[in-house]
């Protein structure tokens, strides 16, 4: 018989252990993964706080927002001789405020009117809380006295199409927004006295009238840049 290679002979005794275990990944030949490490209180109270990223809306883009990228940014572009399109004015945002005086004796009038700024603009309120207490006015600091809605992207034109085509012209013995109400910075404000001109809003579930503020806040460098983007969106200012 031909001699045994070597390093193959097994030493008198030994004994190779059946189903013996081997380490972990090494039949596979993959490293082990590290163990998962448990998050701290801190860490998961942070996490839970965090705030998530709001979902887009989904279907077309608003008429009014085709309209300015086909129409209304060619056209200022050339009244105002501007090379770069991403410098053409253009609306950031709009803010709807409502301030309830009353709500410090009465706060049922601060939850319908969060309700039907809800209609309104078709996103949840924001409460507003006093600063600081004021003792003629019964005002303690913390005490809820209004409520705002900030709208961005296709639901900002989509409520900027339905003020200027259904909502003002609603307003009895209008004459247009005057044309002077700008900051300075390209950003104008204006008043509505009465909430009944949204037809969002039913007449008959309507305790009293409320008013309230809506600013446009443009990127236009002048208030003549903006007035000229406002007005090609629609807004009805008196001449």
């Amino acid at each position: 018989m031909a001699a045994k290679e070597k390093g193959t002979e097994k030493a008198p005794g030994s004994k190779e252990a059946k189903g013996a275990k081997q380490p972990k990944g090494a039949a596979t030949g993959k490293e082990p993964t590290a163990a998962k490490v448990s998050k701290t209180a801190p860490e998961a109270a942070a996490e839970a706080k965090a705030p998530k990223p709001r979902k887009a809306l989904s279907g077309p883009p608003s008429r009014l927002f085709e309209r300015y990228r086909k129409e209304i940014a060619p056209a200022l572009a050339k009244e105002f001789s501007i090379g770069n399109p991403m410098a053409v004015p253009r609306l950031r945002k709009i803010v709807v405020n409502m301030g309830i005086g009353e709500a410090t004796q009465n706060i049922k009038l601060l939850d319908a009117a969060s309700a039907e700024l809800s209609q309104i603009t078709g996103q949840k309120p924001v409460t507003h809380r006093a600063r600081k207490s004021i003792a003629q006015f019964k005002v303690r600091k913390g005490m809820p006295i209004g409520c705002s809605v900030t709208l961005r992207g296709q639901r900002m034109y989509e409520f900027l199409d339905r003020l200027t085509s259904i909502a003002l012209p609603r307003v009895r013995d209008f004459r247009g927004l005057p044309s002077k109400a700008f900051d300075g910075r390209g950003n104008y404000t204006m008043g509505i006295r009465d909430q009944l001109i949204f037809p969002e809003i039913d007449y008959a579930k309507v305790d009293r009238t409320r008013g309230m503020n809506i600013t446009m806040v443009t990127d236009a460098k002048t208030d003549e840049e903006a007035r000229s983007l406002l007005r090609h969106l629609g807004i009805p200012f008196r001449t």
